[in-house]
């Protein structure tokens, strides 16, 4: 789940890390009248998750005087589609130098990276694939508690010094708070020091509970309602409906209509040992998602029995066609309880996907 600015900043600044001043103000809550004290010149930010908030309007300078007017006028906005709910308003640095500084986890190596460059801001994407040798790298363990310095020296050259204590404190936030990602960009030098101009951190979601976190905001309402029913859930962008018993099953559904030209509306993994009830959530819930034009149900028979599946696909009654395969256990019985009742029945894999496909175009 990824964390808003001010949330990572205030765990940033836990950690020992140099963060601006600022405040937090949340729609219909007023501007503190104290903005003074933060300093005589602020950024007011809008606190959203997605990138190129600057860009597209979601930054902007202000006085403490004219705060809460600016602040009203971040609050009428949507960024990227997304409608700003709070905004973190914070002292105005004067900037010497931007730099980028990042930890992710690398999945070729299965190491966490650390990523450092001399040039930071909203253009790292494009300065890394235009001169991918200006950003260092360095893996390193996941079992040490600190960098090593020799990989500090390869990472920062003669900026050890300077930037050194910063690394540090930002791998113990990637360790303790379980991250995919931790960044700081742009890491700026001001005459007051080295500050972390802006902050992100993308805990993984498998960690929620240990981090305390109750509520996984980067679900979707209809991916926090698979969660409560126990699916394994992914949205999509395409048109069929997929529901499967198994990852390797489902994406190899998945994997079989990009094959065959079509696009897979989401990843739907019921899990092993189905029964009716689970079924029926699961058709319902993706046959709820805008856009469905066929719902392919895929599933062996093992634990989970094809006369419970039957029965659910049934009792779900959604307005869509629902094509299905069935193979295992009491397959005959499944076969036998769709017979005859609209739903087209396929004996493999290849041909359900290739009749959804044609259904979905």
């Amino acid at each position: 789940m990824r964390l808003l600015e001010c949330e990572a900043k205030e765990i940033y600044a836990r950690y020992g890390i140099p963060v601006p001043k600022g405040v937090r103000v949340k729609a219909g809550e007023p501007v503190p009248a104290d903005l003074a004290t933060i300093g005589p010149e602020l950024v007011l930010k809008a606190q959203v998750e997605v990138g190129g908030r600057g860009k597209a309007g979601g930054i902007l300078p202000a006085t403490p005087a004219d705060a809460p007017r600016v602040a009203e006028e971040l609050f009428q906005k949507e960024i990227r589609g997304v409608p700003v709910r709070e905004i973190l308003i914070e002292e105005r640095l004067l900037i010497r130098h931007e730099f980028y500084l990042s930890i992710l986890v690398d999945r070729s190596s299965r190491q966490p990276l650390i990523l450092f460059a001399e040039a930071g801001g909203v253009d790292i994407e494009q300065a890394a694939r235009e001169t991918p040798e200006a950003v260092r790298r360095v893996t390193v363990s996941p079992l040490l508690s600190e960098v090593p310095p020799f990989a500090l020296r390869d990472l920062l050259g003669d900026m050890v010094k300077e930037f050194g204590p910063v690394v540090n404190r930002l791998w113990k936030v990637f360790r303790e708070k379980d991250a995919i990602l931790a960044e700081v960009n742009p890491l700026v030098t001001t005459d007051r020091g080295v500050f972390a101009a802006d902050a992100k951190l993308i805990v993984d979601d498998n960690a929620l509970t240990r981090q305390g976190i109750t509520v996984n905001r980067d679900l979707s309402p209809r991916e926090r309602e698979a969660e409560s029913h126990g699916f394994s859930y992914v949205e999509l962008d395409g048109t069929i409906g997929v529901i499967g018993n198994g990852a390797g099953l489902t994406m190899a559904t998945l994997d079989l209509i990009q094959f065959y030209g079509g696009r897979a509306a989401n990843f739907l993994d019921v899990g092993g040992g189905a029964d009716k009830e689970r079924v029926k959530h699961a058709v319902r819930l993706v046959a709820g998602r805008p856009g469905v034009k066929v719902i392919l149900v895929n599933l062996l028979g093992g634990i989970t029995r094809c006369d419970d599946v039957a029965r659910g696909i049934l009792d779900a009654g959604v307005a869509q066609t629902v094509m299905v395969r069935l193979a295992g256990t009491n397959e005959a019985e499944g076969k036998a309880i769709l017979d005859g009742r609209g739903y087209p029945m396929f004996a493999t894999m290849d041909e359900a996907v290739k009749a959804a496909v044609e259904a979905g175009a």
